[in-house]
């Protein structure tokens, strides 16, 4: 690597990022940790070695030359390495070695891109900034596989602030792994890199560290998670929070639901029971599974419900119909336009209690989140026991005034 990388001081716990022999780099810390920064200047000081090709994406990406370029420039021009580089639209390519800076979003306005970054070639490191956003795995994977030059070190990097426990880089890198959520060192084939404002307090301004003391002092859980970087047990931004657990009771209104999955989502089935005076909705989980065929289905249907009415996801007719060749009492779920908004206020209009053996429903309600901040679009992940205990309540409760069906 170039020595001039020295003119630009890095926090010790970067280090590893340009020592270790690892594939696998995590990244994470709290605001202000200058993580994105470090490993900025790990890739254009990468670049000065030969055949070397980085591929730099977040899951959404807006044109690379207005979002994320500039803040590459702004450290080649710290690096004082201006005349070193060539700069398009969407690649940096060092004149010296030939070696060059990829810039591609995952997922951008036009639809999903994994297969186009599948088919890249030559690519020794893959990085992800931000990548809390990348909730699927699967997309991780494919392009991981993809990184595999000869005679070379490959690396993935993710770059992230932490989010909940849930995410997939908590259970596969921390986890799965025993690791402790704010390690540094080596496990395995993975580099841990944890780092924190206190890191980077040098290059911070006063009035950023009084909001920051100000923050820990009024609110010290925000403080953990933002800014030291702790992970979640619950998602931030929850949009299910009136619920608590407790014993289930069953009332006069009572109904099972269940939402359909196809290879990797669950198949799911629930027993709600609602209050409609004191405004208390009871939830007991049946069972959530993905990979289920029609038969397995059948079966689990009639192994918790008997003969008792099911409200299950219209949108698989086809489905619903080889269930009721079965002898599967199933009805479909009235669906309007803006159903699960309204579905989801009207969830939000009921105390809810869940079986405390109901650790899918739990898991969902921890995580099930909007797409953005202070938006109402709700994130289409973690929703498989929300959606049927939604198919339930309408039923139970809006269920005469959709016209579709009668309330028992």
């Amino acid at each position: 690597m170039n020595n001039k990388a020295a003119q630009i001081n890095i926090a010790p716990r970067y280090v590893p990022l340009f020592k270790d022999p690892s594939r696998y780099f995590i990244v994470v810390g709290g605001r202000g940790s200058g993580k994105s920064f470090a490993v900025a200047v790990f890739l254009l000081n990468l670049t000065f070695e030969k055949n070397t090709k980085a591929l730099f994406t977040r899951y959404t990406m807006s044109a690379a030359n207005t979002s994320i370029i500039p803040e590459f420039i702004e450290k080649i021009e710290l690096m004082g390495y201006n005349d070193l580089f060539r700069i398009t639209k969407d690649e940096i390519i060092n004149l010296h070695t030939g070696s060059s800076i990829l810039f591609k979003g995952i997922r951008t306005s036009s639809g999903n891109q994994t297969a186009a970054l599948k088919s890249l070639n030559n690519i020794s490191v893959f990085c992800v900034d931000e990548a809390e956003e990348l909730t699927d795995e699967a997309t991780f994977d494919k392009i991981d596989f993809s990184v595999r030059t000869q005679n070379k070190q490959n690396r993935c990097i993710l770059i992230l602030n932490p989010t909940s426990k849930e995410h997939w880089i908590y259970k596969r890198f921390y986890e799965a792994r025993g690791v402790p959520e704010n390690y540094n060192g080596i496990i395995e084939d993975t580099t841990y890199v944890h780092t924190t404002y206190k890191d980077n307090v040098d290059n911070l301004s006063e009035s950023f560290l009084k909001q920051i003391n100000v923050m820990k002092r009024e609110r010290p859980d925000k403080y953990m998670h933002q800014m030291l970087g702790s992970w979640l047990s619950k998602a931030e931004g929850v949009i299910i929070k009136n619920w608590r657990v407790g014993e289930y009771q069953q009332t006069e209104l009572t109904v099972f639901a269940q939402d359909f999955g196809f290879s990797k989502d669950l198949t799911t089935l629930v027993q709600i029971s609602v209050d409609s005076e004191t405004k208390r909705l009871w939830v007991r989980e049946c069972f959530g599974e993905a990979q289920l065929t029609t038969s397995d289905i059948a079966f689990k249907n009639r192994q918790f419900c008997g003969t008792d009415l099911i409200i299950a996801d219209s949108s698989e007719s086809r489905l619903i119909t080889e269930l009721k060749k079965l002898d599967i009492n199933v009805k479909p779920a009235v669906k309007k336009k803006g159903s699960i908004l309204s579905g989801i206020a009207l969830m939000q209009d009921y105390q809810i209690i869940v079986d405390k053996q109901s650790h899918g429903v739990m898991k969902e309600f921890n995580n099930y989140v909007r797409r953005k901040r202070g938006g109402v679009v709700p994130v289409d992940n973690y929703n498989h026991f929300v959606d049927a205990i939604r198919y339930g309540l309408e039923y139970l409760v809006r269920g005469k005034s959709l016209g579709k069906y009668v309330v028992r």
